[in-house]
């Protein structure tokens, strides 16, 4: 069984985990290893910086050669009120153009690492500080979990949307081709009953079934036009938005039950030009009315609001059903979900997308309380004038 994508983003998500928490705990290893064999040449530099000064005279070898090999970790030396004496391995000509160079060394110094005390003489009491800082090794180290969080982390973002296009486009893909075989498949059922519509009117008889029959197969055209529309790029034309949603409430209106009421509130200017696909825009309004119906199974009231401002017209369409449980809110427009008994849970999921993806508006869940009802807004985009 292929992984979904929700848990290739917990595995990916899990091994970045271990991959981060590994690094960290393996490179403060290595920092404290490297800190420990750091302090121990420093604290041989001091021992050897001792001998010399207590044979001042004599040529000691060793003690200069540890001295003079000791090139990578700095040092300054201090007496005892913390006035420096002497350092290496720092930059002398920044020494001498900054004065705030040393001592902004010896403060860093001393957070750091703990001073080695060297002392000199007993009576009077003389001693000296030593105190270092960190190699560049040193502070590579320490700075690499950092520098590969942020490594890995850019990589997890960049897979993560990786899956998520290549998602999108296999949804897209499964979408396009359903819709498509759906219209195809129509095609050869609704051809056999215009047939026999024209049949019926030709002969005289059953004038009105035959009416009756001519609408349903008219609706069974609109239905595979809209199937046949998903996938590829609708045409949209301006369009009065409020005779389109009248034109499907009251479609919807004659075939709901005689105890359910519906309102329709417009706004004052009318016509109301809005770009739309009129059979697309038609499919999502009465997707949504008849998700509402099922609501209310049977009694209720159902509201569409039409709003307009200067830049967006917004439809809400009101049920007072059974709502939506707050857990499923984040769920409602996923392909597949559904809570009624029947059905595929694919038309809210195909709604969303006619409205994001075709109108470049906007399609959710405005508000829902159980056992009150629910509104669902529609935002599309529009120009005055």
């Amino acid at each position: 069984m292929i992984p979904s994508l929700s848990n290739w983003r917990t595995l990916l998500a899990i091994l970045a985990l271990v991959i981060v928490t590994g690094t960290i705990f393996y490179s403060r290893y290595l920092a404290n290893k490297i800190a420990v064999e750091e302090r121990k040449k420093v604290e041989l530099w001091v021992t050897a910086s001792k001998a010399i000064f207590d044979n001042p005279d004599q040529p000691l070898i060793l003690p200069n050669m540890i001295r003079n090999d000791q090139t990578t970790i700095p040092i300054i030396e201090t007496n005892e009120q913390d006035s420096i004496v002497n350092f290496v391995n720092l930059d002398s000509a920044k020494a001498m153009q900054d004065k705030d160079f040393l001592p902004g060394k010896l403060k860093e110094f001393k957070g750091d690492n703990d001073p080695f005390i060297l002392v000199l003489s007993d009576t009077p009491y003389i001693a000296n500080k030593y105190y270092y800082g960190n190699t560049s090794l040193l502070k590579e180290v320490q700075y690499y979990p950092i520098i590969q969080l942020v490594i890995v982390g850019i990589l997890l973002s960049l897979t993560l949307m990786l899956l998520t296009t290549q998602h999108r486009s296999a949804q897209n893909q499964l979408w396009a081709g359903l819709a498509k075989e759906t219209a195809h498949q129509l095609g050869t059922p609704l051809s056999s009953l215009e047939g026999w519509v024209e049949m019926l009117k030709e002969s005289g008889q059953q004038d009105n079934i035959t009416k009756e029959l001519e609408k349903d197969v008219d609706r069974l055209k609109l239905v595979s036009e809209r199937f046949s529309k998903i996938g590829s790029t609708p045409q949209v034309v301006y369009t009065d938005i409020i005779q389109q949603v009248e034109n499907v409430v009251d479609y919807i209106k004659r075939r709901a039950s005689g105890k359910i009421r519906f309102e329709l509130h417009k706004p004052g200017i009318s016509p109301l030009m809005v770009p739309l696909s009129p059979t697309l825009f038609d499919w999502v309004i009465e997707n949504l009315l008849k998700n509402a119906l099922d609501a209310m199974e049977g009694m209720g009231q159902v509201s569409v609001d039409i709003k307009n401002s200067d830049n967006t017209v917004i439809v809400d369409i009101t049920d007072t059903g059974k709502g939506i449980p707050s857990n499923a809110l984040t769920r409602v427009f996923e392909p597949g979900f559904t809570t009624k008994k029947r059905g595929w849970g694919l038309g809210l999921s195909l709604s969303k997308r006619i409205i994001e993806q075709y109108h470049k508006g906007q399609l959710f869940v405005k508000q829902s309380e159980p056992g009150k009802g629910t509104t669902f807004r529609i935002i599309l985009p529009h120009t005055s004038g």
